[in-house]
C-alpha cells in the first residue's frame, strides 16, 4: 500500500496543488488549492477519499485562495503556519494586486510547528519550517518525497520581495535545512517541474554548488 501524491495544476499562474492519500484508509490530505476549489472538490469526490487535513506550505493567494470554499465542500481541518497569518488575514488584498476576486481563508487555523508529525491513515507527514519565501513557509516530507511549495524549483528559488520575504533567510533554509535531508529525496514544488535535491544542490544557480563560483 503506501501513500499516493496526485498533483493538480491550478489558475493562472500554474500552482500545483497536490493529493496525499493514504492507499489503505483513503485517509487524504490535500495542500495548497488556490484557485478552481470545485475541481479538487470534484477529483477529491470521484477518488472517494476522506479529507483529514487543508494544508497550506504558506499563505499567498495563489496557495490558500480556494481553501474555504474546498472546505466547505469536502470538510477538514485546515493547518498552516503561524508566521504566515498576517498574510492569510490579508487575502483579498494580495489579490487585487494582480486583480484576482476577493477570497477568504477558512475560519479555524489549526498551527503547523517545526518537527511536527502529522497522522495520515497508516502514514504520517513530517512538518519542517522553510522560511523565506515567507515566514511561515513549511515544506511538507513524506517517504522520500518533499512538498517544498515555493521554497524551492527546478533551477531556482521562491521569490523573496514578497511581505515577509528575506532571500538571506532563504538561501540558510535551503542550505542547512533541506540539502542536509539527502541527495535522493524528490522535491514536489508550487510551480513547474519536480526535482531533487542533489540536482539543486549542484547546479541550482542561486543556492546550489554551482551559486558559489
Amino acid at each position: 500500500m503506501g501513500l499516493a501524491i496526485h498533483q493538480e495544476t491550478l489558475g493562472p499562474f500554474g500552482t500545483h496543488a497536490y493529493l496525499l492519500v493514504c492507499e489503505r484508509t483513503r485517509e487524504c490530505a490535500v495542500v495548497d488549492v488556490g484557485f478552481e476549489p470545485e475541481r479538487i472538490a470534484e477529483r477529491v469526490e470521484s477518488m472517494g477519499v476522506k479529507v483529514r487535513y487543508l494544508l497550506n506550505t504558506h499563505a499567498h493567494y495563489d496557495h490558500l485562495g480556494g481553501m474555504r470554499v474546498l472546505q466547505e465542500r469536502v470538510g477538514g481541518e485546515w493547518w498552516m503556519h503561524p508566521d504566515d497569518r498576517f498574510l492569510a488575514d490579508a487575502l483579498s488584498q494580495q489579490g487585487a494586486v494582480f486583480g484576482l476576486p476577493p477570497a477568504r481563508a477558512p475560519e479555524t487555523l489549526h498551527e503547523l510547528a517545526d518537527g511536527q508529525r502529522l497522522p495520515l491513515g497508516d502514514e504520517t507527514l513530517e512538518v519542517i519550517h522553510t522560511p523565506g519565501h515567507s515566514p511561515g513557509s513549511v515544506t511538507f516530507r513524506l517517504d522520500g518525497v518533499l512538498v517544498s511549495g515555493d521554497v524551492l524549483f527546478a533551477g531556482s528559488v521562491g521569490r523573496t520581495d514578497l511581505p515577509g520575504g528575506s532571500f538571506e533567510v532563504l538561501e540558510h533554509t535551503i542550505r542547512e535545512r533541506l540539502f542536509p535531508l539527502g541527495d535522493h529525496l524528490r522535491v514536489l514544488p508550487g510551480h513547474g517541474p519536480e526535482t531533487t535535491l542533489g540536482v539543486e544542490r549542484i547546479t541550482n544557480p542561486f543556492v546550489g554548488e554551482a551559486a558559489r563560483g
